[in-house]
């Protein structure tokens, strides 16, 4: 789900995830599909485009049953709001830039998912591992030294 959705996709998704196809569920998974890291603000923003009128608060209790879904990753980089996404079912990782707070997809660090091995797992079957790589992006690179 890197791309735009259409809409038969969208309720294809919906349906196969066990959800009722609803109208802010719909503007919501087509508002975060395809745009990288979007805040439920910015999320908010488009789908009152699609939709005016809708709640903020809707779109937070959209976001949360997509993401319990399976359907949006949510990340938590420190000092930021939730982000959502739609690259889900792989193990990447994520670079934030400590200036202008931009969010970068990193494929898996090494091999395959979970990518980096513990010391010791404390008797967990460790699948995942979430890593978060922090520094500064091009832009901020070319500002500061311009």
């Amino acid at each position: 789900m890197a791309t735009a959705m259409h809409r038969d996709e969208a309720e294809a998704h919906l349906r196969a995830a066990g959800l009722k196809v609803t109208a802010p569920r719909l503007a919501v998974l087509e508002a975060v599909t395809g745009n990288g890291h979007l805040d439920a603000d910015a999320v908010h923003a488009r789908v009152v485009d699609a939709l005016p009128g809708t709640p903020l608060q809707s779109v937070y209790n959209v976001l949360g049953a997509l993401h319990g879904a399976g359907l949006l990753r949510r990340i938590e980089p420190a000092g930021s709001a939730a982000l959502y996404e739609s690259r889900i079912g792989d193990n990447h990782h994520h670079v934030v830039c400590t200036r202008c707070h931009a969010v970068a997809d990193v494929d898996c660090v090494v091999g395959e998912a979970p990518c980096l091995v513990p010391s010791t797992a404390g008797g967990f079957a460790i699948h995942t591992a979430e890593v978060t790589f922090w520094g500064l992006c091009a832009d901020c690179q070319r500002e500061l030294t311009g």
